[in-house]
């Protein structure tokens, strides 16, 4: 065709003024010596055609250039226009996902401009629906139908043991501000803001927690729950006995315990659902069937008969005294063996205490060294040996022919009886000085007459090297039977009645001794919140069965306990060796909180309260060297206390006869989401 001009060669360009550089990939024929697939590039130079002459008719179609051969060379359509033709920005498949891109961004920036400062569109905290209201009207929302319902109180179970939770005594409520400010944070996931459009978003409230607070109620609900494992034994009454059953140990799971009802008050749960709580359970050792087979092969025949008890010669030896039942049965003992089993013996001590002056027939009893205080001064009252039976001796001479039928005799055999605690052992012990002493004054009567009773129990206590002093396990129970009445005590964080109330002040005399005297502290529990009677981190409560008071005597010398009481004041002593100079320094009081108020309804056992700020403190014990005064070391005593709640006692609420009428929700003056103020639990035992 005029004007064109094609060129077969691949390496070469035609030079062509205003020619049009095309190249594409021609097949190649292959042969042996080249690859199948070579691209040849051919390059086609145009001019425009010339002009028709005049007069002329326009080329019709079939005059037309002929298109230039293709890939494989098929023949290129003159009407479409070629692939990729134009910007990468103006293709239609790169438009149109940018265009959505642009439109899902433009919707994004304009939802969180519409947003604002609202709380977002369905968010819902523990049940309570704040999406789209300004900070001030959620705070009102929280503040009316969540803040109850956190602080309302609560059954808590543990096996199958059911308290009561009082939140604000615990130091939680709900943080009002913390909450609104969590509920309120724009979701900047645009994932999370499309998905709120048909579902809702949920946030935790936020609470405030006072851990020393929560322990104290903890610990008083777990002295309801724990109890050490009890293997089957058997129980005697009199002259009866019976098996007893044996009895898993268990231990309420503190930290899991505290965690479950954090989740309890943060959720939807209505606060009349219990709250279940975690116990670790620890298996006994002897089971039902050890326990029978020893009542049937031994203490049913041991209690079947008296034994007589003859002498071993003439004069004392020639007489005899009859052992009852109940002796021999208040003698028996039964120890659990890690292998299963059961033993029985019989206790020297509780024989000799069962059977009195009756082996006074035989010769005189032994008589132990003891202590005795005179004015500033402490000196050793010498042992005395006796003559006649030795309760040992007879212990294990007696255990066999229990195992008899009747008539059952034992020849004991008489001679000196040496006292258990003699003069030497006395005199080795170094009691010879005051080490410590501390002085508490009290007001109440019902607390100054247990404290009284407590005194007189510990008066006398020695405590050897080594050893370790308990006042639950020294005293015993501490009930009416023993002399104590009910006094003043803290439960659940509040005041109350129980039996023997006041020996906590008894025990804050003790530990202070201790301090004083450099001895080691096991443990000792300060009380909950502070009382201002006792030094702040100074002292200690304890609970029968709940919370003890231990410390270790921890020198190479003894420690003898002296107590003296006088209305209005307790002292304890401490007489031995002394070690150390002993300083005490306090810290500052750092880390206040201030107390929750609280309404309860009066129903004959509210007591009001002022309350207290919570603080926590640090004291130091200096030990110095007794001669030079220098300095030993230091041990730090570090004590949080709760803030204690302020109580008002309120009139209890009309009868609904008289009750004007409900207030439809959502009017001026309804209070939905509310709950009467919560009533304190009964004390423990």
């Amino acid at each position: 065709m005029a004007g064109v001009q094609e060129t077969a060669d691949v390496r070469e360009t035609a030079d062509v003024p205003n020619a049009a550089e095309v190249t594409t990939a021609l097949p190649a024929v292959p042969d042996e010596d080249e690859p199948a697939a070579v691209e040849q590039t051919a390059t086609l130079a145009t001019t425009p055609p010339a002009p028709p002459p005049p007069g002329a008719s326009p080329p019709s179609a079939s005059a037309q250039p002929a298109a230039a051969p293709g890939p494989a060379g098929d023949a290129t359509d003159p009407a479409t226009p070629p692939r990729g033709d134009g910007p990468w920005w103006r293709r239609r498949a790169a438009l149109v996902p940018a265009a959505a891109v642009l439109g899902l961004a433009l919707l994004y920036g304009a939802d969180l401009l519409v947003a604002g400062d609202d709380v977002p569109r369905h968010t819902v905290v523990a049940g309570v629906d704040l999406g789209g209201l300004s900070p001030a009207a959620a705070a009102d929302r929280l503040t009316d139908q969540l803040a109850p319902r956190v602080t309302a109180d609560r059954t808590l179970v543990a096996d199958d043991v059911q308290g009561v939770l009082h939140p604000p005594a615990a130091g939680i409520a709900l943080d009002v501000p913390g909450t609104v400010d969590a509920a309120a944070d724009q979701p900047l996931n645009p994932w999370t803001r499309l998905t709120t459009l048909v579902t809702d978003r949920d946030v935790d409230p936020v609470l405030t927690t006072d851990e020393t607070a929560m322990s104290a109620q903890l610990e008083q609900f777990a002295g309801t729950v724990d109890r050490p494992a009890v293997d089957a034994t058997i129980a005697v009454d009199g002259d009866q006995a019976g098996v007893v059953p044996p009895v898993d140990g268990r231990t309420l799971d503190r930290d899991a315990a505290a965690e479950t009802i954090t989740e309890a008050l943060s959720g939807t749960t209505d606060p009349a659902t219990p709250i279940d709580l975690r116990v670790d359970v620890a298996r006994v050792r002897v089971q039902v069937e050890e326990a029978q087979r020893v009542l049937d092969e031994t203490v049913t025949p041991a209690l079947a008969a008296p034994v007589t008890v003859l002498g071993d010669g003439s004069g004392a030896g020639a007489h005899s005294v009859e052992l009852p039942v109940s002796a021999i049965a208040a003698s028996l003992t039964f120890t659990p063996q890690d292998d299963g089993t059961l033993t029985v013996a019989v206790d020297p001590a509780a024989l000799q205490k069962a059977v009195g002056d009756d082996f006074a027939v035989f010769g005189t009893p032994a008589q132990d060294a003891r202590f005795e205080v005179s004015g500033a001064s402490i000196s050793v009252v010498p042992s005395v040996d006796g003559q006649g039976i030795d309760p040992a001796q007879l212990a294990e001479q007696l255990l066999p022919v229990l195992r008899t039928p009747a008539p059952r005799r034992v020849t004991a055999t008489l001679g000196p009886v040496p006292a258990d605690f003699t003069t030497e052992q006395a005199n080795a012990l170094g009691i010879k000085e005051e080490v410590s002493s501390f002085s508490t004054n009290f007001t109440s009567s019902a607390s100054g007459t247990n404290i009284r009773v407590v005194a007189g129990e510990v008066d006398g206590a020695l405590v050897r090297p080594g050893e370790t002093f308990s006042l639950n396990g020294y005293t015993g129970p501490r009930g009416t039977a023993q002399g104590y009445v009910p006094a003043a005590v803290i439960s659940g964080g509040e005041l109350s009645q129980a039996v023997g109330g006041g020996i906590s002040q008894f025990a804050t005399t003790m530990f202070n001794a201790v301090f004083f005297a450099g001895l080691e502290d096991v443990h000792h529990k300060p009380h909950s919140f502070y009382i201002s009677r006792y030094p702040a981190g100074r002292e200690a409560t304890v609970y029968e069965g709940q919370i003890d008071l231990q410390w270790r005597n921890d020198t190479d010398t003894g420690i003898y306990v002296q107590t003296e009481w006088v209305p209005g004041t307790i002292t304890v002593r401490f007489w031995g060796t002394k070690h150390y100079d002993i300083e005490s320094i306090s810290g500052a009081r750092h880390n206040l909180r201030q107390p929750a108020v609280q309404d309860k309804v009066d129903d004959g056992n509210c007591t009001p309260q002022s309350g207290s700020t919570g603080f926590d403190i640090t004291v130091t014990r200096v030990f110095k060297d007794l001669t030079s005064g220098a300095e030993l070391r230091r041990e730090d005593f570090n004590t949080r206390y709760a803030a204690e709640a302020v109580i008002h006692c309120v009139a209890p609420p009309k009868p609904a006869a008289d009750a004007p009428a409900a207030t439809p929700p959502g009017t001026p003056g309804s209070t939905a989401g509310s709950t009467a103020p919560s009533s304190p639990p009964p004390p423990s035992d």
